[in-house]
């Protein structure tokens, strides 16, 4: 039996349907079937009848339509041999069902790119795949799709989703919304999920996003305190309880490397006199873990009744600079970032550098250099991947010029100089 591709509307100037055409004879019927594919009919063969696959007048979506057209052409003759194998009647009813139950929903509606993701979202939600920080950043994602698609002009579709989106996007997201390498490779990971979670539950068989390739992750240069700092931050007598408040929060971060986000998680019932019983939260299928208490730790949680006083992150990141800007850590710093192949190199005042996330890079920094092992450290932080851990330490200057002179103590010869 043979079979053709159609245009729905051959004369119109518009993107128009192509639609998947065959005749059964012993039922006196034509059947067709919308492929949901569309086409502009000045990028169509009407010799071939198929999209045009090469020179100025194919479509820019050619390879994406392509695949889409032959997965109907590969079904329709998969199902008409197996119909002969079989000995059985192949009729119009059959290949409807066949072709209705693999491809019913890319043909729900005009463009379900974020139907499906909102069913994305709701799948793993309801699984409990995600906590509420995931779901957060995955609302995110979407947020920035939605004003990529206003800002270029560019519709979002699943037959969109190729080399020229990539590049597109990826300018957008760099030249327009100046993110660094580590934000954009970040976002286009979760992107990325999306579109397998896409093709997987068959909303489209464009794998073009496979082959994006991330920015480069780079480690930048952060702060990490000193105990010295630490020290100094304790002795210090603030006049604002709102800033003794916020210092005591952020102390106590630095020294239990609990993440901002765990830290209103501790009760009474979850802690004794040597330790915190923390349930991970980002990943409910890793075991409680043990974070030893210290003189400074338990002081602080006696000191607010196991109630630590925790306002938004937000605000805390802001708070904890003016924290440090009291204290007189205004001296400049630099602040390096990569975006694309450059090096952004921008000087700021330290307290600019300080957020609430500083206090668990303090906590791995200070750890790593007293010696600790990666292994003890992760089992107080929570972290799984030593990579991730490792990306946390700082080395600090006088840390490396301590390393040199040890290793390079090498007596300079008096020699009588003539």
């Amino acid at each position: 039996m043979r079979y053709t591709f159609k245009l729905k509307e051959p004369n119109s100037d518009k993107e128009t349907l192509i639609l998947f055409c065959c005749e059964f004879k012993a039922e006196n019927k034509k059947f067709v079937f919308s492929t949901g594919e569309k086409i502009r009919p000045c990028h169509w063969d009407t010799i071939n009848k198929f999209p045009r696959l090469k020179g100025k007048h194919s479509s820019e979506f050619v390879e994406s339509i392509k695949m889409q057209l032959n997965r109907h052409s590969d079904l329709f003759l998969e199902t008409e041999s197996l119909y002969k194998r079989v000995n059985e009647d192949f009729t119009s009813k059959v290949l409807r069902d066949v072709f209705e139950k693999e491809f019913k929903i890319t043909l729900k509606g005009k463009n379900l790119f974020f139907d499906a993701y909102d069913k994305f979202t709701a799948d793993k939600i309801a699984n409990k795949e995600w906590s509420p920080a995931t779901v957060k950043r995955y609302e995110n994602i979407k947020n920035l799709l939605k004003k990529f698609e206003t800002a270029k002009k560019y519709p979002l579709t699943f037959s969109k989703i190729d080399d020229k989106f990539h590049q597109n996007f990826t300018a957008y997201c760099m030249d327009d919304l100046k993110h660094i390498n580590n934000t954009y490779a970040r976002n286009l990971g979760l992107f990325k999920t999306f579109m397998y979670y896409a093709k997987d539950k068959k909303y489209t068989y464009n794998d073009k996003f496979m082959s994006f390739k991330k920015a480069t992750r780079v480690i930048t240069n952060q702060i990490a305190l000193t105990l010295e700092d630490l020290n100094k931050l304790l002795d210090h007598n603030f006049e604002s309880k709102r800033l003794e408040r916020v210092r005591d929060v952020f102390v106590f971060a630095c020294v239990t490397g609990m993440r901002f986000g765990e830290l209103s998680l501790i009760t009474k019932s979850n802690v004794n006199d040597h330790f915190i019983m923390l349930k991970e939260e980002k990943d409910e299928n890793k075991e409680a873990r043990e974070i030893p208490l210290t003189s400074i730790s338990r002081y602080i949680l006696l000191k607010y009744d196991y109630q630590l006083p925790l306002i938004k992150n937000q605000k805390q990141n802001e708070y904890i600079k003016e924290v440090f800007q009291e204290l007189k850590y205004t001296h400049k710093v630099q602040k390096v970032t990569t975006k694309g192949k450059e090096n952004i190199i921008e000087e700021m005042e330290f307290y600019n550098r300080i957020s609430s996330h500083t206090a668990r890079r303090t906590f791995i920094t200070l750890m790593k250099r007293q010696g600790k092992s990666d292994k003890l450290i992760a089992s107080i932080t929570g972290h799984s991947d030593m990579k991730t851990l490792n990306q946390y330490y700082q080395v600090s200057d006088p840390e490396k010029k301590e390393a040199m002179d040890e290793v390079f103590n090498i007596e300079i010869p008096m020699k009588k100089i003539v």
